[in-house]
C-alpha cells in the first residue's frame, strides 16, 4: 500500500481521502470555534499537530463534513519556522530529508529552544493545541479507517485516513473524532465508522478506589513507598537520606515488635488458659506396650482411686522441705515462673535435648494441665498459667496441691499414697529421711525406686538430704547419724499381672528409655501412650523357655539375665532380667565379664601400627603368679589359638604390649559404656564390671562390621490422640572401625562354639567367647558367661549370684562360661537358626598381619601348678571353662572339677590378704582374678 501523500496549505483536504466521503456527526464546530481550555482561536488553515506536556498526543477529530488535513513535514534540521521547536528527524532507510513522515519510520522528536525566543514559540505551541483540540485535528491512536483491518492494511479497497504525530512508530495516525472536553472518560473511540462510549468509572469498586485511595497515597508518603519512576528521579543523596529513614524506622519497628508481641501473646493466654485442680491430676487413659508384631506385652490402667488427699497441714514439715529441696529450693520466694530454667530449657530444645528447669509450681501446672509435651507451646502455657496460678492461690495452697497431685511411682499419686506405698504408714508418720526418700524419686520413679536400683536410689536420697543441710531444715548431726529407710516391696500397681513376671522388667526398662527421651513415668502412666518395643513375641518366648529349661532344678541362689540383639538394628528382640518382674533387672546388673573381654583385646592389636594380626605367635606358659585354666597351655601359639582355648598368658601379654588404655578404648568404641579408670593388663581377663546389655552391644557392633548401633526396646511412642511422639531411625548407624578389623575379630572367635561343643545346628557358622570369674573361695567361681553371635543375632548369658556367692549346679560343680551359660545360649540360638530356615555366612575374611594357623594348638604337656604353693586370694588364679572333673595334679591346683581352657587371671605376689575386705565384698576377693 503506497503511504498516503502530504497535502499542501490551502489545497482541498479532502483530496487527500482519495475519495473517502467525509465524516459525519462531529460534535465540534467549523472555524471560528474556540478551545474549551483555552479560549484561542483556531483557523483551520493554520492547523498542525501538536504535543502536549508529557509528549503523548492528545485527541484530535476533523470539522464537520472534512477529512482530517495532513501537516506538511517539518524541516529535516534546525528550528521549525511555525513552532519555533527544534526538530530532529530520525528517518527510517531509504528515506530522503523533508519527506514526510511514512510508516516504519522513526517518529519525529521536538525540543524546546532556548531564551526569550523558546518561551515565545513555546507560548504559540501552546495557542496551537488549542486550536487543534478544538478543532479536533489533534493526532491520536491509530485506527483502521471504515472497513480497514487493525494493522492498517485497507479491506476491500478502503483507504486509511491519517495524520503525522511526534510518537506513534509510523508518524502516521487515523483521525477519529473529538468527544469534547478533557474528561478521558467522555472520550469516545471510532472503529470501522461506529462511535463507542467509554465505560464510566461508577462501580463499586471505583468507589472504595475513590474513598480509600488518598489515604493509601499518604500512607505511602509517609513510608517513603515510590514507585519505579520516582526513585529514579531521586539524587545520590536522596537515596542515601532515603536508605537511612528506612533503616531507623525498621529498627523501631522490630523493637516494638519484641515488646509488644509479648504483651499481646501474655493476653491472650491470661485470657484463655484455666486454672487447674490437683482432680485434673488423674484420670483413666490406658498404656499400652506391644511387641514389635504389634502384640500386646503389658496394659496398664491407672488407678485414679490410689489417691488420699491430705490438708497440708497433717504433712510434716519436714517432709514438705525435703520436697523443695529435692524440686524447688527457691519456691516460697519466686514468682512461680524461674526465667533462667525456661530459658535452659529452651536452649536445650533447640539443640535437640530435653527442657527441665521447672519450679514447684510450674510442675503442678504441667502435670495436672498442660501435659509433658517437649515444645514451645507447652512452656508459654506452663508460663501463662503458674504465673496466674501464684496470683490466686497462696505458697501453701500451691504446695498442698503438688503434694496432693504428684505421681510417687508405684501407683501412687499424692504424698498420702506414696507414703502408704513405700513405708505402709500414713504421712502424718514420716520421719525427714523417709520423706527425703519420697521427694527424691519424684523426678524419675522408675529409675530412683529403691526396689528398681538400690545404689541410684541412695545417691539421690543422699542428694536431698544434703539439700536440706545446706538449707539449715535439718541438722549436722542429724545428717551425719541419718540412715537410708527400708521400704516394703512394691506391689502390682496395674490390673496387668504383666508387671510380676519376667516382662516387667521389659516395663521398667522401658519406661527408663522413655526418661531418656524427654516422656516421664507419669506421662506414660496416666497419659493413654501407646508404646511399640522391638522385642519379637517369637525370640522372647524363645529366651525366657531357654533360660528357665536350664535353670529348673538349680539351686535357688542362681540369677540370671540374657538379651538379644539385631545387630543390623541394634534393637533388641529379647529381653530376659530375672523371675521376679517387681526385683532386680540382671540384665542390666554390673559384673565382672571375664574372658568375654579378650576379643577387645584382639580388636585393638588390629588397630595397632602395625597392627597385630591373628597369626601373631606368643608362648603361653605359665609363668609365676600368672596361671592358665586346665588345657590352657600352649608353649608356642598365635592369637586365634589362644583366643579359642582361652589362654590368659598370652593375652596378658598382649594387653601389655598394645597397652591396657588402647584396650579399654576399644571396648568403648564396640559398645562398653561402664567405667574402665585406671586399667591395667589384667583388663585382658575382665576385671571391670559391665551389663549383659553392654556386652551384647558390643558384640553386635563386632557381628555388624564395625557399625555401632544403639542399643535399645523402644520404636515408637504414639499419645492418645494418635500423634508420633518419637520413631526409631536406624539409620546407617555409626562406623566405629573398619569393616576388614570386625571381620578379623570375628575369625578369632569362631573357635570357641566348637571347642566348647557348643555348635549350631545346619553347621551354622558362630563366633562367641566364654567368661568365667573366680570367686575368693579356693576352686569356686563367682560369674559365668557366654556371649557369641551369627551375623544376624547376638546373645549374651549370664549367671550370678545376688551376694556374689560361689555358683555351682544341682550336681554342686562349679558354673563355668562354657557351662550352664554356654547351653543357654546354644538353646536359644539353636532355635533362631531353625527358625531361619537357611544358614547365614559371615563375609569372606582378609587377614590383617600375619594369617592364623588352621589347627588348634596341643599342649606340650599337660598342665602343672606353677604358681607358689598358698592359698592366700591374690595369688589364687582364675579357672575358665572346665570340661570334664578332673583330679589337679598339685595342691596349689584348684580342687574342684575343671572343664577343657580354663583360665587363670595374674596376681601381684606382694598383694595383701584379701580377708581383710571380705566382708564388705560379700564374697569378692579384693582384686579378683577372672578369666
Amino acid at each position: 500500500m503506497a503511504p498516503p501523500r502530504a497535502t499542501p496549505a490551502g489545497a482541498d483536504p479532502a483530496a487527500a481521502t482519495d475519495g473517502m466521503p467525509a465524516r459525519r456527526g462531529s460534535r465540534h464546530g467549523a472555524e471560528g470555534r474556540t478551545s474549551g481550555r483555552h479560549g484561542v482561536p483556531a483557523p483551520e488553515a493554520d492547523r498542525t499537530a501538536a504535543t502536549s506536556r508529557n509528549g503523548s498526543a492528545r485527541h484530535a477529530g476533523p470539522p464537520t463534513g472534512t477529512a482530517a488535513p495532513v501537516v506538511p513535514a517539518v524541516p529535516t534540521d534546525g528550528q521549525d519556522d511555525e513552532t519555533g521547536l527544534f526538530t530532529h528527524p530520525e528517518p527510517s532507510a531509504g528515506s530522503a530529508p523533508g519527506t514526510p513522515t511514512r510508516a516504519g519510520d522513526a517518529a519525529t522528536r521536538a525540543v524546546p529552544a532556548r531564551g526569550e525566543a523558546a518561551r515565545a514559540d513555546a507560548a504559540r505551541a501552546s495557542a496551537e493545541r488549542a486550536s487543534a483540540m478544538q478543532t479536533g485535528a489533534m493526532p491520536t491512536s491509530a485506527v483502521p479507517a471504515n472497513g480497514a483491518r487493525a494493522n492498517g492494511t485497507p479491506e476491500n479497497g478502503a483507504p486509511t485516513t491519517a495524520v503525522p504525530t511526534s510518537e506513534a512508530p509510523t508518524g502516521l495516525l487515523t483521525a477519529s473524532a473529538d468527544t469534547g472536553g478533557d474528561d478521558p472518560a467522555s472520550l469516545t473511540r471510532v472503529t470501522g465508522g461506529r462511535r463507542h462510549r467509554a465505560a464510566s468509572a461508577g462501580g463499586p469498586l471505583d468507589k472504595v478506589r475513590a474513598l480509600a485511595g488518598p489515604a493509601v497515597e499518604t500512607v505511602r508518603t509517609k513510608l517513603g513507598i515510590l514507585d519505579a519512576e520516582a526513585k529514579a528521579a531521586l539524587t545520590a543523596d536522596e537515596l542515601k537520606a532515603r536508605r537511612r529513614k528506612q533503616v531507623k524506622y525498621g529498627l523501631i519497628g522490630s523493637a516494638a515488635s519484641v515488646v509488644l508481641l509479648p504483651l499481646l501473646l501474655f493476653g491472650l493466654g491470661w485470657l484463655l488458659f484455666s486454672v487447674p485442680t490437683p482432680d485434673d491430676a488423674v484420670n483413666n487413659q490406658i498404656a499400652t506396650v506391644s511387641y514389635a508384631d504389634g502384640g500386646q506385652l503389658a496394659r496398664l490402667v491407672p488407678e485414679q482411686g490410689n489417691r488420699i488427699k491430705v490438708p497440708l497441714a497433717e504433712i510434716p514439715v519436714p517432709v514438705r522441705e525435703a520436697v523443695l529441696a529435692a524440686e524447688d529450693r527457691s519456691f516460697y520466694s519466686n514468682p512461680g515462673f524461674d526465667i533462667s530454667g525456661i530459658a535452659r530449657a529452651a536452649w536445650n530444645q533447640i539443640r535437640g535435648g530435653d527442657g527441665g528447669g521447672s519450679t514447684i509450681t510450674q510442675q503442678y501446672v504441667k502435670n495436672t494441665l498442660v501435659g509433658n509435651e517437649q515444645s514451645y507451646f507447652r512452656k508459654y502455657k506452663e508460663l501463662i498459667v503458674s504465673l496466674k496460678v501464684s496470683q490466686q492461690k497462696t505458697k501453701d495452697e500451691i504446695l498442698g496441691d503438688y503434694l496432693n497431685a504428684i505421681y510417687f511411682g508405684r501407683g501412687a499419686y499424692g504424698v498420702q499414697s506414696a507414703s502408704l506405698a513405700y513405708f505402709g504408714k500414713p504421712a502424718s508418720q514420716l520421719q525427714p529421711n523417709e520423706g527425703a526418700l519420697l521427694a527424691g524419686v519424684i523426678q524419675s520413679p522408675s529409675r530412683w525406686d529403691p526396689a528398681s536400683d538400690p545404689q541410684k536410689a541412695r545417691e539421690r536420697w543422699s542428694f536431698v538430704m544434703d539439700g536440706m543441710l545446706q538449707q539449715s531444715w535439718i541438722t549436722k548431726d542429724y545428717r551425719s547419724s541419718a540412715q537410708f529407710p527400708a521400704t516394703i516391696p512394691r506391689a502390682n500397681s496395674s490390673t496387668s499381672s504383666s508387671l510380676t513376671d519376667d516382662r516387667g522388667h521389659i516395663l521398667t526398662a522401658v519406661k527408663n528409655e522413655l526418661e531418656g527421651l524427654g516422656i516421664s513415668d507419669q506421662a506414660f502412666s496416666q497419659g493413654g501412650l501407646q508404646v511399640t518395643t522391638t522385642i519379637d513375641p517369637t525370640r522372647q518366648k524363645d529366651l525366657v523357655t531357654a533360660v528357665q529349661s536350664r535353670m529348673e532344678g538349680q539351686p535357688d541362689v542362681l540369677r540370671a539375665g540374657s538379651v538379644a540383639i539385631d545387630p543390623r538394628t541394634g534393637g533388641i528382640v529379647g529381653y530376659y532380667g530375672g523371675q521376679d518382674g517387681t526385683g532386680l533387672d540382671y540384665a542390666k546388673v554390673l559384673k565382672q565379664p571375664g574372658s568375654t573381654f579378650k576379643p577387645f583385646v584382639v580388636l585393638a592389636a588390629l588397630m595397632q601400627d602395625p597392627p597385630i594380626g591373628l597369626g601373631q605367635k606368643f608362648d603361653g606358659s605359665e609363668q609365676p603368679g600368672l596361671r592358665n585354666a586346665e588345657g590352657a597351655n600352649c608353649p608356642r601359639c598365635d592369637v586365634k589359638q589362644a583366643l579359642t582355648i582361652s589362654n590368659n598368658v598370652v593375652f596378658t601379654k598382649l594387653a601389655a604390649e598394645v597397652g591396657p588404655q588402647k584396650v579399654a578404648d576399644a571396648a568403648r568404641l564396640a559398645g562398653i559404656t561402664s567405667p574402665m579408670d585406671n586399667p591395667d593388663a589384667r583388663l585382658a581377663l575382665g576385671n571391670k564390671e559391665t551389663t549383659p546389655v553392654q556386652l551384647a552391644s558390643a558384640y553386635a557392633t563386632i557381628a555388624a562390621g564395625g557399625v555401632w548401633h544403639a542399643p535399645h526396646l523402644v520404636s515408637k511412642v504414639v499419645d492418645s490422640e494418635g500423634r508420633v511422639l518419637y520413631e526409631y531411625q536406624p539409620g546407617e548407624g555409626e562406623q566405629r572401625f573398619p569393616e576388614q578389623v570386625a571381620r578379623n575379630v570375628v575369625e578369632g572367635m569362631l573357635g570357641v562354639v566348637g571347642h566348647d561343643d557348643l555348635d549350631l545346628p545346619g553347621g551354622q557358622e558362630a563366633a562367641g567367647k566364654t567368661g568365667t570369674v573366680q570367686s575368693r573361695f579356693d576352686g569356686q567361681n563367682n560369674d559365668a558367661w557366654f556371649a557369641g553371635f551369627t551375623p544376624d543375632l547376638v546373645t549374651t548369658v549370664w549367671i550370678g549370684t545376688d551376694r556374689n556367692d560361689p555358683i555351682t549346679n544341682a550336681d554342686g560343680e562349679p558354673i563355668s562360661g562354657a557351662m550352664l551359660p554356654g547351653k543357654v545360649w546354644q538353646a536359644f540360638m539353636s532355635d533362631a537358626v531353625r527358625a531361619a530356615d537357611q544358614t547365614q555366612d559371615f563375609p569372606s575374611y582378609e587377614p590383617i598381619g600375619k594369617a592364623p594357623a588352621a589347627d588348634e594348638p596341643t599342649e606340650a604337656a599337660t598342665a602343672t601348678a606353677t604358681a607358689p604353693a598358698t592359698t592366700s586370694a591374690p595369688e589364687r588364679q582364675q579357672d575358665e571353662e572346665p570340661a570334664e572333673p578332673v583330679v589337679p595334679p598339685a595342691p596349689a591346683a584348684p580342687a574342684a572339677p575343671v572343664a577343657p581352657s580354663t583360665t587363670a587371671a595374674p596376681a601381684p605376689t606382694g598383694a595383701s590378704d584379701p580377708g581383710e575386705e571380705a566382708a564388705d565384698r560379700a564374697g569378692r576377693t579384693t582384686e579378683p582374678t577372672v578369666g
